[in-house]
């Protein structure tokens, strides 16, 4: 039955990631886990997802000259290394019986960290056009962590990265998404790779969801174009709220509840995604 609704999430979820640039995983990985798939499975399928996404969310981007080459570089290669220590770390994890529990809980964490650091940080008020000075180990570290947190949880790494490279390196939320999406792809081929030789996938869902995330993920990064910086940061701090709700009440096997959280959240998201993607009105809501 999931099989039916696929085209639709990876629509839904794809517009997400190309708008925010977080690659979807983070929100694909919980909600396969709330239908019952096994985590190796879940973040294998998910990497997958996220490989798609960001290729397609960076061409957009790099089309609207949102993507800074320079912390691309360092990001990527950073975040390829640290996901080689995560995946032997979620296989002993899995093969003692903790994989579930520590997930979750690793999500709960970073998502309380990273909605409570989006809604209260400071706007920046640099313009794309402006000359940005990248502190390279800060930006190692970032893509460290991104790189780990992508190969654990089955996510781009860009719910780490994007609100990292907005409060760490100053970034606009438009440059810091399509400098997220554009290190997604490469950190997440170097994991989806480590995983598939020991982990399989139902084919026929990846496929759906797939499809669904190359359409869903261009549409998603045009949109950017057209709302603020402001909005586009509380957007996604309100959206880690949702997803951090639904995992806790996963924590408490209240998977249905979970669900029904998110798709709250994520119903009126893609409905004014579709107005604007058809109005194409500039700067929707904008405090710039």
């Amino acid at each position: 039955m999931f099989v039916f609704l696929a085209l639709p999430l990876g629509l839904a979820i794809g517009a997400i990631s190309g708008f925010f640039g977080v690659g979807g995983g983070f929100l694909l990985t919980p909600i396969l886990l709330l239908l019952g798939y096994e985590p190796s499975t879940a973040i294998t399928i998910s990497l997958l997802y996220s490989m798609s996404t960001s290729i397609s969310g960076a061409v957009k981007h790099y089309q609207q000259k949102h993507i800074l080459w320079k912390p691309v570089i360092i990001l990527s290669i950073s975040g390829m290394l640290s996901t080689q220590i995560a995946k032997p770390l979620v296989l002993f994890l899995e093969s003692i019986g903790y994989d579930e529990i520590v997930i979750s809980l690793l999500y709960v964490g970073l998502l309380s960290y990273f909605a409570l650091s989006m809604l209260t940080e400071k706007q920046s008020t640099q313009e794309s056009s402006q000359l940005y000075s990248i502190s390279p180990v800060r930006a190692i570290l970032i893509g460290l962590a991104g790189g780990f947190i992508s190969s654990v949880l089955g996510v781009g790494g860009g719910f780490v990265m994007v609100p990292l490279l907005i409060s760490v390196l100053g970034l606009p939320p438009r440059l810091a998404v399509g400098t997220s999406l554009a290190s997604i792809f490469i950190i997440v081929s170097t994991g989806f790779f480590s995983y598939i030789g020991s982990v399989s996938i139902p084919f026929t869902l990846a496929c759906i969801l797939v499809i669904g995330a190359i359409i869903g993920s261009r549409i998603g990064a045009g949109i950017t174009e057209f709302v603020s910086n402001h909005v586009i940061q509380k957007l996604l701090g309100t959206l880690y709220i949702f997803t951090l709700v639904s995992v806790i009440l996963e924590l408490f096997h209240l998977p249905i509840a979970g669900l029904s959280i998110l798709a709250i959240y994520i119903t009126p998201l893609i409905i004014f995604f579709s107005y604007q993607y058809r109005t194409k009105k500039k700067r929707l809501f904008s405090s710039e």
